[in-house]
């Protein structure tokens, strides 16, 4: 074995020469070529470990062929112009499937004039007031529908009954104020007291996982023949300003599972959004307009998709596109010229209110 043991036997086997130290010169130039050589050598192992570390997305499509399964909506969308008492929402699919005035698992939320919140409206809240009130008449009482079309029992009880049977008529539920049950109710009062306020509304509705609409309109809404059909109120009588200029502070589709489920999928689900850095297109969105005869439409491609670990632990979520398109709604559906200059002919005339299709 050689003088330095085993390894020194491996110093004659160099491919380069070394130069003889007799002949070396050492510079300043040349040690800082050396320091940074090495530098980079040690910036390129860092990147490469640091990529190495990194999430990496390899996507991959599938068709999608379940049938019957149900969406999760979850929103948080707040209309700096217009009341609570006049804020509606419904949901249409092309099933034919129809939810109108949605309350469950819905909060309504009243702001003041500077975007302030007064008081928090949980769903149903006012179907208890209306009962409530309706405890306090004689039980054989039966109200008026003031020449309207009345319900099965022949009697309108309450001011949303009378409402329904002016709709069944094919009237426009106008003036309240003339309508006994809806003065006993205190509907003029919430109305005047709200009228200069604005409303946040957020929540959580179970869809079907087909093609359809979300809509947040003024007034009531109602069905007829399979149509949606707003009954506005004609809140512009008033001297106060109502748009549906809105802030949309969440807007997502998630998958429909149960509690359980829910309680270990959806924090997975939150800390890859953020590892990946992912943001929902709509999210913090807002729009504005001074016209109260104006329509905002969302057109959105929702896509599927679940996430599976290296592990094989699956996570399913949803993403989607979206497109913008705002209407003024003064000309009614006669051709316009839109922002490109372009004529554009509508069929219909449309209705004030934020649309999510």
């Amino acid at each position: 074995m050689g003088r330095n043991g085993f390894f020194g036997n491996f110093q004659g086997l160099d491919a380069f020469g070394k130069t003889m130290e007799d002949v070396k010169i050492r510079t300043r130039t040349g040690a800082l070529l050396t320091f940074i050589s090495f530098s980079i050598i040690l910036a390129s192992i860092m990147l490469e470990f640091i990529d190495y570390r990194r999430i990496h997305l390899e996507p991959s499509i599938v068709v999608d062929r379940s049938r019957g399964e149900k969406l999760v909506i979850e929103f948080d969308v707040a209309f700096p112009k217009v009341p609570c008492y006049l804020l509606s929402l419904d949901v249409m699919d092309i099933s034919g499937e129809h939810q109108t005035e949605l309350e469950h698992h819905i909060t309504k939320t009243r702001l003041s004039k500077d975007g302030q919140e007064l008081e928090a409206i949980a769903g149903g809240q006012l179907k208890g007031e209306v009962e409530r009130e309706n405890l306090k008449r004689d039980p054989n009482y039966c109200g008026s529908c003031y020449g309207a079309s009345p319900p099965e029992s022949g009697c309108c009880n309450s001011c949303e009954e009378v409402r329904q049977a002016y709709v069944r008529k094919g009237w426009s539920f106008n003036d309240p104020s003339g309508i006994e049950q809806c003065v006993q109710e205190g509907w003029m009062d919430k109305i005047q007291e709200q009228n200069t306020e604005g409303c946040r509304i957020d929540g959580r509705v179970r869809v079907n996982k087909v093609i359809g609409n979300l809509h947040f309109s003024p007034g009531k809404s109602f069905q007829n023949n399979y149509m949606s059909v707003m009954d506005l109120v004609p809140y512009l009588r008033d001297s106060n300003h109502h748009d549906f200029g809105h802030v949309i502070h969440k807007f997502r589709f998630e998958a429909d599972l149960t509690a359980a489920e829910e309680k270990a999928v959806l924090p997975k689900e939150a800390k890859w959004r953020n590892d990946l850095k992912m943001r929902d297109p709509l999210q913090e969105v807002a729009a504005y307009t001074d016209e109260s005869q104006y329509m905002f439409q969302y057109f959105l491609k929702v896509v599927s998709t679940n996430f599976v670990y290296l592990s094989g632990e699956e996570i399913p979520s949803h993403q989607y596109s979206v497109t913008q398109y705002e209407r003024d709604l003064r000309q009614g559906n006669m051709p316009g010229k839109d922002s490109h200059g372009h004529m554009t002919s509508h069929g219909v005339s449309g209705y004030p209110g934020v649309f999510f299709k």
